[in-house]
Protein backbone atom coordinates (compact mmCIF):
# COMPACT_ATOMS: atom_id res chain seq x y z
CA UNK A 1 0.00 0.00 0.00
CA UNK A 2 2.81 2.48 0.44
CA UNK A 3 4.40 1.60 -2.62
CA UNK A 4 0.86 2.67 -4.50
CA UNK A 5 0.46 5.65 -2.37
CA UNK A 6 4.18 6.58 -3.42
CA UNK A 7 3.19 6.46 -7.27
CA UNK A 8 0.03 8.79 -6.66
CA UNK A 9 0.48 12.05 -8.98
CA UNK A 10 -1.88 14.20 -6.95
CA UNK A 11 0.10 16.13 -4.46
CA UNK A 12 -2.05 18.95 -3.51
CA UNK A 13 -0.51 19.94 -0.03
CA UNK A 14 2.47 18.35 -0.64
CA UNK A 15 6.16 20.09 0.82
CA UNK A 16 8.25 18.29 -1.84
CA UNK A 17 7.12 19.99 -4.67
CA UNK A 18 7.91 23.60 -3.81
CA UNK A 19 6.82 26.55 -5.82
CA UNK A 20 8.96 29.35 -3.52
CA UNK A 21 12.09 29.95 -2.35
CA UNK A 22 10.88 29.49 1.34
CA UNK A 23 10.00 26.22 0.33
CA UNK A 24 12.85 25.17 -1.09
CA UNK A 25 15.34 25.96 1.48
CA UNK A 26 13.41 23.77 3.52
CA UNK A 27 12.99 20.94 0.49
CA UNK A 28 16.42 21.04 -0.43
CA UNK A 29 17.78 21.09 3.88
CA UNK A 30 15.30 17.71 4.16
CA UNK A 31 17.09 15.94 1.11
CA UNK A 32 20.71 17.22 2.52
CA UNK A 33 19.64 15.59 5.94
CA UNK A 34 18.14 12.63 3.92
CA UNK A 35 21.24 11.81 2.63
CA UNK A 36 23.22 12.27 5.31
CA UNK A 37 20.72 9.72 7.49
CA UNK A 38 20.82 7.10 4.75
CA UNK A 39 24.68 7.30 4.75
CA UNK A 40 24.31 6.73 8.81
CA UNK A 41 22.03 3.80 8.23
CA UNK A 42 24.04 2.08 5.72
CA UNK A 43 27.09 2.19 8.33
CA UNK A 44 25.61 1.19 11.20
CA UNK A 45 23.25 -2.08 9.42
CA UNK A 46 26.70 -3.08 8.09
CA UNK A 47 28.57 -3.03 10.74
CA UNK A 48 25.54 -4.50 12.70
CA UNK A 49 25.00 -7.33 9.96
CA UNK A 50 29.17 -7.84 9.60
CA UNK A 51 28.95 -8.56 13.27
CA UNK A 52 26.08 -10.64 13.18
CA UNK A 53 27.85 -13.12 10.66
CA UNK A 54 31.38 -13.09 11.85
CA UNK A 55 30.80 -13.82 15.73
CA UNK A 56 27.77 -16.17 15.20
CA UNK A 57 27.64 -18.86 17.34
CA UNK A 58 29.23 -22.07 15.75
CA UNK A 59 28.96 -25.46 16.86
CA UNK A 60 32.28 -26.42 19.05
CA UNK A 61 32.94 -23.39 18.96
CA UNK A 62 35.06 -22.04 22.38
CA UNK A 63 33.31 -19.51 24.80
CA UNK A 64 33.36 -16.38 23.66
CA UNK A 65 35.81 -13.61 25.77
CA UNK A 66 33.91 -11.50 28.02
CA UNK A 67 34.63 -7.90 27.60
CA UNK A 68 33.90 -5.25 30.44
CA UNK A 69 34.19 -1.80 28.31
CA UNK A 70 36.41 -0.32 25.66
CA UNK A 71 37.28 3.34 26.15
CA UNK A 72 38.43 3.55 22.49
CA UNK A 73 35.15 2.14 20.92
CA UNK A 74 33.36 4.64 24.01
CA UNK A 75 34.95 7.57 22.40
CA UNK A 76 34.62 6.62 18.64
CA UNK A 77 30.67 6.09 19.14
CA UNK A 78 30.41 9.04 21.30
CA UNK A 79 32.31 11.44 18.50
CA UNK A 80 31.19 10.22 15.08
CA UNK A 81 27.49 11.46 16.28
CA UNK A 82 28.54 14.55 17.10
CA UNK A 83 30.51 14.90 14.27
CA UNK A 84 26.81 13.91 11.96
CA UNK A 85 25.26 16.53 13.88
CA UNK A 86 27.92 19.11 13.21
CA UNK A 87 27.32 18.66 9.13
CA UNK A 88 23.93 18.82 10.01
CA UNK A 89 23.56 21.92 11.72
CA UNK A 90 25.74 23.65 9.26
CA UNK A 91 23.13 23.88 6.45
CA UNK A 92 20.15 23.79 9.00
CA UNK A 93 21.55 26.91 10.75
CA UNK A 94 21.93 28.33 7.20
CA UNK A 95 18.66 27.69 6.13
CA UNK A 96 16.91 29.54 9.45
CA UNK A 97 18.65 32.82 8.08
CA UNK A 98 17.58 32.59 5.06
CA UNK A 99 14.15 31.98 5.66
CA UNK A 100 14.04 34.48 8.99
CA UNK A 101 15.28 37.75 7.41
CA UNK A 102 13.59 40.78 7.10
CA UNK A 103 11.54 41.32 4.27
CA UNK A 104 12.70 42.44 0.99
CA UNK A 105 12.32 45.99 0.08
CA UNK A 106 8.57 45.68 -2.14
CA UNK A 107 7.49 43.44 -0.48
CA UNK A 108 3.85 42.82 -0.99
CA UNK A 109 2.34 42.85 2.84
CA UNK A 110 -0.58 40.51 3.67
CA UNK A 111 -2.48 40.60 7.16
CA UNK A 112 -3.54 37.07 8.05
CA UNK A 113 -6.07 36.43 10.79
CA UNK A 114 -7.13 33.06 11.82
CA UNK A 115 -10.86 32.81 12.63
CA UNK A 116 -12.61 29.96 14.36
CA UNK A 117 -12.82 28.12 11.98
CA UNK A 118 -11.71 30.11 8.40
CA UNK A 119 -9.06 32.89 7.50
CA UNK A 120 -9.15 36.33 6.79
CA UNK A 121 -6.60 38.24 4.62
CA UNK A 122 -6.24 41.78 4.41
CA UNK A 123 -4.48 43.96 1.86
CA UNK A 124 -3.58 47.21 3.71
CA UNK A 125 -1.41 48.49 0.36
CA UNK A 126 -4.84 48.13 -1.44
CA UNK A 127 -7.57 48.97 1.19
CA UNK A 128 -8.98 44.77 0.54
CA UNK A 129 -10.06 42.33 2.98
CA UNK A 130 -10.58 38.60 1.83
CA UNK A 131 -11.47 35.69 2.79
CA UNK A 132 -9.87 31.92 2.65
CA UNK A 133 -8.18 32.77 -0.89
CA UNK A 134 -5.44 34.90 -0.68
CA UNK A 135 -4.45 36.49 -4.43
CA UNK A 136 -0.35 36.72 -4.66
CA UNK A 137 1.87 37.80 -7.57
CA UNK A 138 4.41 35.63 -8.98
CA UNK A 139 8.15 36.72 -8.57
CA UNK A 140 7.18 39.44 -5.91
CA UNK A 141 8.30 38.62 -2.35
CA UNK A 142 5.23 38.16 0.22
CA UNK A 143 5.32 38.71 3.59
CA UNK A 144 2.50 37.68 5.65
CA UNK A 145 1.77 39.44 9.25
CA UNK A 146 -0.67 37.14 11.10
CA UNK A 147 -2.43 36.88 14.61
CA UNK A 148 -5.41 34.67 15.62
CA UNK A 149 -8.81 36.43 17.01
CA UNK A 150 -9.42 33.51 18.98
CA UNK A 151 -6.98 30.43 19.53
CA UNK A 152 -4.01 29.32 18.41
CA UNK A 153 -3.86 28.28 14.50
CA UNK A 154 -0.92 27.53 12.48
CA UNK A 155 -1.14 28.76 8.39
CA UNK A 156 0.46 25.62 6.48
CA UNK A 157 0.78 25.66 2.79
CA UNK A 158 3.22 23.18 2.32
CA UNK A 159 4.17 23.98 -1.17
CA UNK A 160 5.26 27.64 -0.36
CA UNK A 161 7.34 27.18 2.96
CA UNK A 162 7.07 25.87 6.35
CA UNK A 163 3.96 26.77 8.90
CA UNK A 164 3.94 29.13 11.67
CA UNK A 165 1.58 29.33 14.57
CA UNK A 166 -0.83 31.89 14.19
CA UNK A 167 -1.32 33.72 18.34
CA UNK A 168 -3.92 35.46 19.74
CA UNK A 169 -1.89 38.65 20.96
CA UNK A 170 0.84 37.77 19.06
CA UNK A 171 2.23 38.73 15.68
CA UNK A 172 4.42 36.01 13.48
CA UNK A 173 5.82 36.23 10.07
CA UNK A 174 6.81 34.29 6.92
CA UNK A 175 8.42 36.19 4.06
CA UNK A 176 8.09 33.87 0.70
CA UNK A 177 8.20 34.69 -3.11
CA UNK A 178 6.46 31.89 -5.23
CA UNK A 179 8.32 30.95 -8.70
CA UNK A 180 5.11 29.53 -10.30
CA UNK A 181 1.08 30.72 -11.09
CA UNK A 182 -1.64 28.16 -10.23
CA UNK A 183 -3.45 27.78 -7.13
CA UNK A 184 -1.56 26.44 -3.94
CA UNK A 185 -3.66 24.10 -1.16
CA UNK A 186 -3.41 24.50 2.44
CA UNK A 187 -4.98 24.20 5.72
CA UNK A 188 -4.65 24.93 9.77
CA UNK A 189 -2.29 22.89 11.20
CA UNK A 190 -2.91 23.17 14.89
CA UNK A 191 -5.99 21.37 16.02
CA UNK A 192 -7.97 24.35 16.90
CA UNK A 193 -11.26 23.07 18.10
CA UNK A 194 -14.38 20.75 16.21
CA UNK A 195 -13.91 21.96 12.45
CA UNK A 196 -10.26 22.38 12.84
CA UNK A 197 -10.46 19.83 9.67
CA UNK A 198 -12.20 22.39 7.83
CA UNK A 199 -10.33 25.41 8.52
CA UNK A 200 -8.83 25.31 4.40
CA UNK A 201 -7.26 28.15 2.38
CA UNK A 202 -6.25 28.50 -1.15
CA UNK A 203 -3.57 30.45 -2.40
CA UNK A 204 -3.91 31.93 -5.60
CA UNK A 205 -0.59 32.62 -7.38
CA UNK A 206 -1.48 35.05 -10.41
CA UNK A 207 0.88 36.90 -13.18
CA UNK A 208 1.18 40.45 -12.59
CA UNK A 209 -1.65 41.47 -15.21
CA UNK A 210 -3.89 38.88 -13.46
CA UNK A 211 -2.95 40.27 -9.64
CA UNK A 212 -3.39 43.76 -10.82
CA UNK A 213 -6.69 43.08 -12.38
CA UNK A 214 -7.72 41.13 -9.47
CA UNK A 215 -6.98 44.34 -6.83
CA UNK A 216 -8.84 46.48 -9.26
CA UNK A 217 -12.25 44.18 -9.02
CA UNK A 218 -11.56 43.61 -5.57
CA UNK A 219 -11.71 47.57 -4.65
CA UNK A 220 -14.74 48.43 -6.60
CA UNK A 221 -18.00 49.43 -4.69
CA UNK A 222 -21.10 46.81 -5.14
CA UNK A 223 -23.82 48.96 -7.22
CA UNK A 224 -26.11 50.75 -4.71
CA UNK A 225 -29.20 49.27 -3.16
CA UNK A 226 -31.40 51.38 -5.35
CA UNK A 227 -29.91 50.19 -8.23
CA UNK A 228 -30.39 46.58 -7.86
CA UNK A 229 -33.30 44.70 -8.93
CA UNK A 230 -35.71 41.84 -9.20
CA UNK A 231 -34.26 38.76 -7.09
CA UNK A 232 -31.19 40.35 -6.23
CA UNK A 233 -33.13 43.56 -4.57
CA UNK A 234 -34.90 40.70 -2.62
CA UNK A 235 -31.89 38.59 -1.65
CA UNK A 236 -30.73 42.36 -0.22
CA UNK A 237 -33.81 42.34 1.83
CA UNK A 238 -33.14 39.12 3.33
CA UNK A 239 -30.15 40.37 4.37
CA UNK A 240 -30.77 43.38 6.03
CA UNK A 241 -34.07 41.48 7.68
CA UNK A 242 -33.45 40.57 11.32
CA UNK A 243 -35.06 37.24 12.21
CA UNK A 244 -36.59 37.24 16.13
CA UNK A 245 -36.39 35.56 18.76
CA UNK A 246 -32.78 35.45 18.76
CA UNK A 247 -31.93 38.43 16.65
CA UNK A 248 -30.41 36.59 13.98
CA UNK A 249 -29.40 38.69 10.61
CA UNK A 250 -26.46 38.31 7.84
CA UNK A 251 -25.28 41.76 8.69
CA UNK A 252 -25.09 41.81 12.14
CA UNK A 253 -21.54 39.17 11.10
CA UNK A 254 -20.68 39.92 7.56
CA UNK A 255 -19.85 43.18 6.05
CA UNK A 256 -20.81 44.06 2.51
CA UNK A 257 -19.71 47.46 1.89
CA UNK A 258 -22.32 50.12 1.39
CA UNK A 259 -24.55 47.83 3.69
CA UNK A 260 -23.17 46.29 6.58
CA UNK A 261 -20.15 46.32 8.89
CA UNK A 262 -20.15 43.28 10.37
CA UNK A 263 -17.06 41.60 11.36
CA UNK A 264 -18.10 38.16 13.37
CA UNK A 265 -17.89 36.31 9.90
CA UNK A 266 -16.39 36.72 6.55
CA UNK A 267 -16.07 39.91 4.68
CA UNK A 268 -18.97 39.42 1.64
CA UNK A 269 -18.18 42.46 -0.55
CA UNK A 270 -16.61 40.47 -3.61
CA UNK A 271 -17.90 36.74 -2.18
CA UNK A 272 -19.16 35.87 -5.64
CA UNK A 273 -15.83 36.37 -7.14
CA UNK A 274 -14.42 33.67 -5.31
CA UNK A 275 -14.00 29.56 -6.19
CA UNK A 276 -14.95 28.21 -2.92
CA UNK A 277 -17.41 28.66 0.53
CA UNK A 278 -16.91 27.77 4.04
CA UNK A 279 -12.87 28.17 3.78
CA UNK A 280 -13.00 25.41 0.62
CA UNK A 281 -15.33 22.99 2.05
CA UNK A 282 -17.99 23.48 -0.78
CA UNK A 283 -17.83 25.31 -4.26
CA UNK A 284 -19.25 28.78 -4.55
CA UNK A 285 -22.17 27.76 -7.12
CA UNK A 286 -25.61 28.03 -7.11
CA UNK A 287 -25.99 24.36 -5.20
CA UNK A 288 -23.03 24.80 -2.73
CA UNK A 289 -24.66 28.60 -1.96
CA UNK A 290 -27.92 26.73 -1.17
CA UNK A 291 -26.93 24.15 1.00
CA UNK A 292 -24.68 26.58 3.04
CA UNK A 293 -27.85 28.99 3.51
CA UNK A 294 -30.06 25.68 4.39
CA UNK A 295 -27.89 24.57 7.38
CA UNK A 296 -24.37 25.73 7.92
CA UNK A 297 -23.80 23.43 10.94
CA UNK A 298 -24.55 20.29 8.67
CA UNK A 299 -21.79 21.68 6.60
CA UNK A 300 -19.65 22.49 8.66
CA UNK A 301 -19.79 20.67 12.56
CA UNK A 302 -18.70 24.01 14.77
CA UNK A 303 -20.25 26.70 12.70
CA UNK A 304 -20.21 30.19 14.40
CA UNK A 305 -23.05 30.73 11.37
CA UNK A 306 -26.54 29.32 13.12
CA UNK A 307 -29.14 27.48 11.04
CA UNK A 308 -32.08 30.04 10.76
CA UNK A 309 -35.32 29.14 8.92
CA UNK A 310 -35.23 30.47 5.73
CA UNK A 311 -38.07 29.69 3.31
CA UNK A 312 -36.44 28.79 -0.33
CA UNK A 313 -37.74 32.07 -1.74
CA UNK A 314 -35.22 33.46 0.69
CA UNK A 315 -32.52 30.86 0.46
CA UNK A 316 -32.86 32.13 -3.70
CA UNK A 317 -32.66 35.64 -3.39
CA UNK A 318 -29.81 35.29 -1.41
CA UNK A 319 -28.23 33.43 -3.38
CA UNK A 320 -28.90 35.73 -6.52
CA UNK A 321 -27.73 38.75 -4.24
CA UNK A 322 -24.58 36.85 -3.20
CA UNK A 323 -23.39 35.71 -6.50
CA UNK A 324 -23.73 39.31 -7.59
CA UNK A 325 -21.03 41.00 -5.66
CA UNK A 326 -18.34 40.21 -7.84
Amino acid sequence: MLLVGACSGEFPQSSLHPTADFGEHIDRLYRTIVWWALGVFVVVESALFFVIVRFRERRGSPEPKHVHGSTLLEVGWTLAPAVVLIFIAVPTIRTIFRTDGAPPEGALQVEVIGHQWWWEFRYPTYGITTANEMHIPVGRPVTLVMTSADVIHSFWAPKLGGKRDVMPGRTTRITFTPDSAGVVFGQCAEFCGESHANMRLRVMVDDTAGFAAWAAQQQTIPPPADSLTGLVQAGLQAFRVVRDPANHSCIACHAVQGVSLGVLGPNLTHVGSRATLASGILPNTTEGLTRWLRDPPSEKPGSLMPKVDLTDDEIAALVAYLQSLQ
